[in-house]
């Protein structure tokens, strides 16, 4: 990385390289060392490593020192961890998507677990026995959609793939993603000699981003396309929406953790279910047949369009979706929250205060929270807690395999309501 012009030389000078042991990793996914500076009292000055791996040892160069840590660059590890794999991505560590591939997938595992458990206690402010993560049957080739982009084309062979690691503009060339689908992959290579050929045409003055989504094979690129993902849940769904629209993108771990999602929503013992952020329908049509009604409500018109027609598609009949803000999703509902338990499935910033105030006010016997961001989800559950709620399970999933990422799942319930 270039040198600042502010670059702030303390605690060390820029490009400084130092050796460390990696105590631990971040949620963010790097390594995390502590250094015993003179001036400074234990536990000691923090710098963060990614792709350092705990219980190695390290060199690694400074890059930036902010107010309470550092970031560094690995340069070299001097004794590896025993969990250390050669990583298959020939970008590994310049490619800003994967965090994980030189970590053994069990490890992966038992530290995503960990930092669950550590989010849960200094953000959610409890402690609570987390289930071992849910693995993925697929390590590698499972994602079903990526946005590989580029710049504005200054040059014939101009990179298109995804930002550097640490960087906000770089962007590294990715000729083959390792995690995304095998058909995916075969559609990338052409599609990345049109889109230089046309950049060189001058097509693309700011740059764009391209759309690759599997639908079972079929590889749809234009995100205003049609597509049906078949989910094979008990009844199995055959689901249509948007190919640009949410959907989650391993279909290899769909199954588990739709039924997860469902079953726990059932075992509440209500009657009524209300999924919030209930994009194409996924968790309201799948448990659908656990409750008398259900309502699903999503922001998205186009999405509530298709979840409509998915619940006929698939016969299901005591399903109603509406379009709407999530934030007044009880607004004419009149299912009795004594008997009524909530789906929740934020984007990645978690529940609005707004939304979480009146989903208090309803007051349901029991809500799952479905979160991609486990950090905000802990944040939330201090809400829930401080309403009254008991936390009743913790269970992730692994939808992102080699990845910092994992997808968690929180059953709450009312005292006394199970």
């Amino acid at each position: 990385m270039s040198k600042s012009k502010k670059f702030n030389d303390r605690p060390f000078a820029y490009h400084q390289e130092i050796e460390l042991e990696i105590g631990t990793l971040t949620n963010l996914g790097s390594g995390l060392a502590r250094v015993i500076l003179p001036d400074s009292p234990a536990p000691g000055w923090v710098v963060m490593v990614p792709f350092a791996l705990p219980g190695e040892r390290v060199r690694a160069r400074v890059f930036r020192n902010h107010q309470n840590y550092s970031e560094a660059d690995l340069v070299e590890v001097l004794t590896p961890s025993p969990h250390r794999v050669a990583p298959p991505c020939p970008v590994f560590g310049r490619c800003g998507g994967c965090q994980y591939q030189h970590f053994s997938y069990a490890e992966q595992l038992a530290w995503k677990r960990r930092q669950v458990a550590e989010l849960l206690e200094h953000l959610g402010g409890t402690t609570f026995p987390v289930e071992p993560v849910v693995g993925s049957p697929q390590k590698f080739g499972y994602r079903s959609k990526i946005t590989p982009h580029f710049a504005a084309p200054r040059e014939p062979n101009f990179p298109i793939g995804f930002l550097r690691q640490g960087a906000r503009f770089d962007i590294v060339d990715v000729p083959r993603c390792e995690i995304a689908t095998e058909p995916i992959n075969a559609a990338l290579g052409p599609a990345r000699a049109r889109a230089r050929e046309e950049g060189a045409e001058g097509r693309y003055p700011r740059g764009a981003t391209l759309l690759f989504r599997d639908a079972g094979g079929a590889i749809a690129t234009d995100g205003g396309a049609p597509i049906t993902e078949n989910v094979a849940v008990t009844p199995p769904l055959r689901l249509r929406f948007l190919a640009r629209d949410f959907f989650q993108n391993n279909p290899f771990i769909l199954p588990a953790f739709v039924a997860h999602v469902t079953e726990q929503a059932a075992a509440a013992g209500g009657r009524f279910l209300i999924d919030a952020y209930c994009g194409s329908g996924l968790f309201a049509l799948a448990a659908a047949r656990s409750f008398a009604r259900v309502a699903g409500v999503e922001i998205s018109e186009s999405s509530v369009a298709f979840a409509r027609a998915n619940a006929e598609a698939n016969g299901i009949a005591n399903v109603a979706f509406f379009a709407g803000q999530a934030e007044t999703i009880f607004a004419g509902l009149d299912f009795p929250p004594a008997e009524t338990v909530v789906v929740i499935d934020p984007p990645r910033r978690g529940c609005d205060e707004s939304f979480l105030r009146q989903l208090f006010a309803f007051a349901p016997r029991a809500v799952v929270y479905v979160s991609c961001d486990p950090a905000t989800q802990m944040r939330d559950l201090r809400h829930f807690l401080a309403d009254g709620y008991e936390l009743r399970r913790v269970q992730p999933f692994d939808l992102f395999p080699q990845t910092r990422h994992l997808e968690c799942v929180m059953t709450l319930t009312r005292p006394g309501e199970i």
